[in-house]
């Protein structure tokens, strides 16, 4: 059985030196090491040997396999490097292969072109987190404790939290806006800043609407800010990103955190205005709220609405991705879709 052992590791490491391809030692490693290898065969005959012959013979044995095993790897190691040696000349002069290159996703550069729009103003741009709680998300911000918001067709509770009350009772952020108080009680008054961020609503999504989704906030608190003064940062916050002057309208609409509020809405520049899917066929489509800061939410903050005033803007940044690039459909930006994302290369 030992001679049969020697000859076995003879042949097989005199193959494993003839070896001239990857394809060739493949083979030969299922040829000296597979199932039905004559090493194989021998070690199915240990049951039939006697104790001392059977550990003599099973330890040579693993020693041939564990010395094929190596020599494999190592002649692997060895073709594959003569392999990448080329014996031709290279033309330097030949056009190579363009590696692919990522950009940012649509809304990230929306993001960003905003975030460089209110840093050349002055802002600060703030973040927080994901998960929100009751206390910032509705109660600092004037929410009715009976507010349809506050229920769970509209806003996502995390389990295990939705009987509690105030901090205890914590959401995924149904909007940027608690975010405001956050900032005023870290940081006090003037203030003023912007909070980009990914918000979430329990709601039937369609082309202009999805459960999660991005708003862009911003918020100016002073002693003395005037309404044209909001007006004036709208404007000149779409003429940044569009690159010229965009028609805007403002519209009374009801915000708990705003006295007064508005809808604010720019012409629909899919359709340019004429009427379409996304803007109702009305030619005008809602980019986000705004108004004055309502003074029960300065209260909040531990800020004197006798003295102090602000002015809200929420931009609804998914949309104005859509407007920027003529999409009409807001479920295109989050289906991941590399065939749609690749345009914006």
């Amino acid at each position: 059985m030992k001679e049969k052992l020697e000859e076995i590791s003879k042949q097989g490491l005199q193959k494993i030196d003839n070896i001239k391809s990857i394809e060739e030692l493949q083979d030969l490693r299922k040829e000296l090491m597979g199932k039905k290898s004559p090493l194989s065969e021998v070690l199915k005959t240990l049951g039939t040997l006697n104790p001392d012959m059977k550990k003599e013979v099973g330890m040579k044995a693993t020693e041939i396999k564990n010395t094929f095993s190596l020599k494999l790897d190592e002649k692997e190691e060895e073709l594959i490097a003569a392999k990448s040696v080329v014996d031709e000349p290279i033309d330097l002069t030949l056009p190579g292969i363009k590696p692919e290159e990522g950009v940012l996703h649509p809304i990230t550069q929306m993001c960003y072109d905003l975030n460089d729009a209110f840093l050349s103003l002055g802002f600060e741009v703030y973040n927080e987190d994901d998960i929100s709680s009751e206390k910032y998300a509705f109660d600092n911000l004037n929410f009715a404790p009976d507010h349809p918001a506050r229920q769970s067709m509209d806003t996502f509770w995390i389990e295990g939290t939705e009987d509690k009350l105030g901090n205890e009772r914590l959401c995924l952020r149904p909007h940027l806006t608690g975010g405001s108080v956050r900032y005023l009680l870290e940081h006090g008054a003037p203030a003023r800043f912007v909070y980009p961020g990914r918000v979430y609503r329990n709601e039937t999504t369609d082309a202009r609407h999805e459960r999660a989704f991005f708003q862009y906030e911003a918020l100016i608190v002073d002693k003395d800010i005037s309404f044209s003064s909001g007006v004036v940062m709208i404007q000149t916050i779409f003429e940044k990103v569009f690159g010229r002057k965009i028609n805007v309208r403002m519209r009374e609409g009801f915000f708990p955190f705003t006295e007064p509020g508005y809808e604010i809405d720019m012409e629909c520049l899919v359709c340019t205005g004429k009427g379409c899917r996304v803007c109702n066929h009305n030619g005008w489509i809602e980019v986000m709220p705004g108004g004055v800061i309502h003074p029960n939410v300065l209260k909040s903050a531990n800020l004197d609405p006798e003295v102090w005033t602000g002015f809200y803007i929420n931009i609804g940044l998914d949309r104005l991705v859509m407007m920027r690039y003529g999409v009409d459909d807001v479920r295109l930006f989050h289906s991941a879709d590399l065939r749609f994302l690749e345009q914006f290369k």
